[in-house]
């Protein structure tokens, strides 16, 4: 039997335990016992003392009556102090309560509990998990793992035509910085995920020092994005250098939160997140998938943590809304989604877009074309779990039922 030393231990420990517990209930039974009869001779002594102070008693007999009761107290006094088990049978149901509950305890870890698994410590723990994520698998490996995600809908042959167009100047024109921006942007709306990579690393190399912050979280968030959402060594490596060049970089501490949640350092990634939670905005595009996965996060991390409210637009912003008639506002808000549509039809774009797109169909009530774009925006952000949390967040704020 596997264990057998560890059995052994806990057998003895369970008797021990039950057997300890079955003998107080046992003393408790007979103790009472003995207690109530030593107040009821203490009660009859004051009563003597009353009928001699009221004259109903001569002093004579009052002094033998004593002498009697206090005979009885003193042997009550001294049972008080031994080992005082009632009559056979008189405790057996607390006897097989301890019993039946140190037998089920036992059985119970038996079969959930881990026998022989080593004590881990909390400093342990968290060193096991640096551990583990230091010795993660690489880029490659992880891109290579991804499942087959659907195409996404084939955009039409005049944009298709542009692309062409882009890719041919750019074969003449390496160092257009412009250009790469626009391709690396495009060919990640295509899904092409290795060509916007390729076109983001030659952005960077063409602009040299001048590099962004920016640049490098647009290179370790098309990484992220084509391993399917796992940040690698070689993603968290991009994740270091935009936060040495811009240390609040909000898409690079959202990204190294969720490495540190992959890692099981949930303490970590709660406080990175929190802080970004704190400090808004809102509708910056890094909040909402936060949220969604921030309670979770945080009783991993052992916190207790309630998500503030969201807030709402500033003084400005209501002010102007409030000069408006209600057509007008209606007017302006379906002016606005209207473009938003065209552009992403057109061009794409990042999954903050499409989930503004989401929610402002929720606001004018059309649930139906809510429900088409959401669908189309999960094709083009296949594997993206970043993404794809944000953007349930906005269906559900929609009205939606993803």
């Amino acid at each position: 039997m596997e264990n057998l030393g560890f059995w052994a231990v806990a057998a003895a420990m369970a008797t021990a335990v039950a057997a300890i517990l079955t003998l107080a209930l046992r003393r408790a039974t007979g103790a009472d016992d003995t207690a109530s009869a030593t107040q009821l001779y203490r009660d009859q002594l004051a009563e003597v003392d009353r009928d001699v102070q009221r004259g109903t008693l001569p002093p004579d007999e009052a002094g033998r009556l004593r002498s009697e009761i206090a005979r009885r107290l003193l042997e009550a006094d001294r049972a008080t102090g031994a080992t005082l088990l009632p009559a056979a049978g008189a405790s057996w149901p607390a006897t097989v309560i301890v019993v039946a509950t140190v037998a089920a305890s036992v059985g119970l870890y038996a079969l959930w509990g881990a026998p022989g698994y080593p004590d881990l410590p909390l400093k342990q723990r968290l060193a096991m998990s640096d551990a583990a994520m230091a010795s993660r698998p690489d880029q490659a490996t992880a891109v290579a793992s991804v499942p087959p995600v659907p195409a996404p809908p084939a955009p039409d042959a005049a944009f298709l035509d542009l692309m062409d167009k882009l890719r041919s100047a750019l074969a003449t024109r390496p160092g257009d910085v412009t250009g790469l921006a626009l391709l690396a942007r495009n060919e990640a709306a295509l899904g092409n995920l290795a060509a916007a990579e390729d076109a983001q690393r030659r952005l960077i190399a063409a602009k040299g020092d001048a590099a962004t912050a920016d640049d490098r979280a647009g290179l370790a968030e098309v990484m992220i994005r084509a391993a399917g959402g796992y940040v690698s060594p070689e993603a968290e490596a991009e994740l270091v250098r935009t936060l040495q060049l811009d240390p609040e970089n909000g898409a690079a501490r959202y990204f190294s939160g969720l490495m540190f949640a992959q890692g099981g350092r949930y303490d970590r990634a709660f406080a990175i997140w929190r802080d970004l939670i704190d400090k808004g905005p809102d509708d910056a595009p890094w909040i909402a998938p936060i949220r969604a996965q921030m309670p979770d996060v945080a009783y991993r991390a052992g916190v207790k943590y309630d998500l503030p409210p969201l807030r709402g637009p500033d003084g400005a912003d209501v002010a102007a809304a409030s000069e408006m008639s209600p057509a007008d506002r209606q007017a302006m808000i379906e002016g606005m989604v209207g473009q938003l549509s065209d552009r992403l039809a057109r061009e794409g774009g990042p999954a903050e877009d499409w989930a503004k797109l989401i929610r402002s169909l929720g606001v004018l009530k059309n649930t139906d074309k809510a429900s088409a774009i959401y669908a189309e925006a999960q094709t083009r952000f296949a594997g993206d779990a970043a993404a794809l949390s944000f953007l349930k967040e906005a269906a559900v704020e929609a009205g939606l039922t993803p």
